[in-house]
């Protein structure tokens, strides 16, 4: 499968129409998202939705940072200071986005991987360079420094497999109930928006 290139677009990211609770931030404080992260990612753009971290990078906010999905952007060029995104925050939103399988870091490099993914697993804002450009979530509550992870969400049901009553559904053996090879593989997968990073 080809590594995503470009953060989440189309019409099915969003899975849920609720809750919602859009807030106006300026994208220098957003990340991980164009060179804001360890390796420079996807830029932000019209019709792009990635979940997002807000506020500082580094240092001992960055847990507890509040994580959300970008709703719109709006840029006024590079450089100038006032390009806004509009983020929902809202805990209990549900999306579909790119999700890396990397559970642990050693020494700068992926070390274990998740083969099996459950419903209500958590998920991460992760800034490593070991995820693609399009990818800003892993399974791994550090990133490859060892700097601790603002939870994002957890995996949850698309709207696709509610109606077949395993996560998964048809697609079952692509997805949650198929397992996964023991390296890393990026997918697409709903997720229950947390909200607040470190507040479980």
């Amino acid at each position: 499968m080809a590594e995503p290139t470009t953060f989440q677009d189309g019409t099915d990211w969003e899975q849920s129409s609720e809750p919602l609770c859009i807030i106006d931030v300026q994208e220098a404080d957003c990340w991980p998202v164009s060179d804001n992260s360890i390796a420079a990612k996807d830029a932000l753009d019209e019709g792009l939705h990635p979940i997002i971290a807000i506020g500082e990078r580094s240092g001992v906010p960055r847990p507890f940072n509040l994580t959300g999905v970008v709703v719109s952007y709006v840029g006024a060029g590079v450089g100038t200071g006032t390009d806004r995104v509009m983020v929902n925050v809202h805990r209990g939103a549900i999306v579909r986005q790119w999700v890396s399988n990397i559970l642990t870091y050693g020494g700068g490099d992926p070390a274990t991987y998740e083969t099996t993914p459950t419903v209500g697993q958590p998920v991460y804002v992760d800034d490593s360079d070991d995820l693609s450009a399009g990818v800003t979530i892993s399974m791994s509550p550090l990133n490859a420094i060892g700097t601790e992870n603002p939870l994002a969400g957890w995996l949850w049901y698309c709207q696709d497999e509610i109606a077949d009553a395993v996560v998964g559904g048809s697609r079952a053996a692509a997805t949650f109930d198929g397992a996964l090879p023991n390296a890393k593989t990026e997918q697409e997968y709903c997720i229950m928006l947390a909200g607040g990073g470190g507040l479980t």
